[in-house]
């Protein structure tokens, strides 16, 4: 039986800036864009929460919800420092970390001799070691497969360790609501509440063949995972298929050649950020993404070995015909081969 743990660190962005200036503790606070410039929220602590803010929630609405929220602009450099001190601390307990982001990941400690190998110990000590050494709090969950352990670590949130044992799975997973499986959205919840589906015990009369008859693919996983089934393993390195920079907009771009004239400073960018992961050398696709004013997406792409301005031009222009509406958001981006090679090593996320 596996033992694994997911770590996640509370409110990170917002952890950090908190961390470092303490007039900002027990403030509504949230790191991210400005309300007048279409910016959204990042991040948010606690606090902020409390009032109903949101990740991802545009910074107007989330002034609007909370008149005194402190909003700060991300200082990405200082994150990915305490991303890299964080991910050390993971890798003194076990050489199997998959990094999911900045401050989220999985550990298999199933080897490990560390704390006569308690998956539990080792989860707070490493808690304890993030608040002590990086001056943040990391919640953990410890479970016997990746799923378990990315709901048990957001069970006693914040601040908070939570642990599934094998026997304990089934009367666990029975109660779930089958919202907190994994790929599944409010749609398909929505759908799975229609057949009178609310909880993964309700998923347990259905055969597989139903479900895949009734949600295609996505019905083989909530057929196993309503089981506590998930046999992922946990990935060392996630080889990176593509690099993007996008911009939102104050004002909305009403032409293609008001369009034109933004490609030169996002191509700069994806110029540095592609060779900083070392992608130069493999790119395989450049592709350009517009949303327009009433939120449709679009995205063009090609084939290509290297770095284009005609080429994206070209795009931008393909991609703007196709509705020749006002333009929110730009962006740009190169997709890459698949790396067999131990260069992939170096085509992971950026930390």
């Amino acid at each position: 039986m596996k033992k694994i743990i997911h770590c996640d660190c509370d409110c990170f962005y917002a952890a950090i800036e908190m961390r470092d200036d303490s007039s900002l503790r027990g403030k509504p606070l949230a790191v991210g864009g400005r309300p007048d410039q279409r910016g959204v929220v990042a991040t948010c602590n606690y606090e902020a929460r409390r009032y109903g803010v949101r990740s991802a929630m545009p910074m107007s609405q989330a002034v609007r919800r909370c008149p005194e929220l402190v909003i700060l602009p991300p200082a990405m450099e200082k994150y990915r420092i305490a991303s890299r001190q964080i991910l050390s601390i993971y890798r003194d307990y076990t050489d199997l970390v998959e990094p999911l982001s900045l401050d989220e990941a999985y550990l298999d400690v199933s080897a490990s001799s560390h704390h006569q190998g308690s998956a539990t110990r080792i989860a707070m000590a490493i808690r304890a070691r993030v608040a002590s050494e990086v001056g943040i709090i990391a919640s953990a969950g410890v479970a016997p497969n990746k799923f378990l352990a990315k709901i048990a670590s957001d069970w006693n949130k914040p601040d908070g360790l939570f642990v599934i044992l094998p026997h304990q799975v089934p009367d666990f997973v029975a109660a779930l609501p089958v919202a907190r499986l994994f790929g599944v959205g409010k749609v398909t919840a929505a759908r799975l509440h229609q057949l009178g589906i609310q909880t993964c015990a309700d998923l347990l009369s259905w055969s597989l063949p139903d479900l895949l008859q009734h949600f295609g693919k996505l019905g083989r996983s909530l057929y196993f995972l309503a089981r506590g089934v998930d046999e992922r393993e946990v990935i060392v390195s996630s080889e990176r298929k593509s690099v993007s920079v996008e911009e939102t907009y104050v004002q909305d771009l009403p032409s293609a050649e008001a369009c034109l004239a933004e490609l030169p400073a996002l191509l700069g960018d994806l110029q540095r950020r592609a060779s900083a992961c070392n992608a130069l050398p493999h790119i395989h696709k450049l592709y350009v993404k517009l949303r327009f004013s009433d939120f449709r997406i679009t995205t063009v792409e090609c084939v290509a070995r290297e770095l284009d301005a005609d080429l994206f031009r070209q795009l931008l222009q393909t991609g703007f015909q196709r509705r020749q509406l006002p333009v929110r958001l730009l962006g740009v981006g190169v997709r890459l081969h698949e790396q067999k090679s131990q260069e992939s090593a170096q085509l992971e996320l950026c930390l």
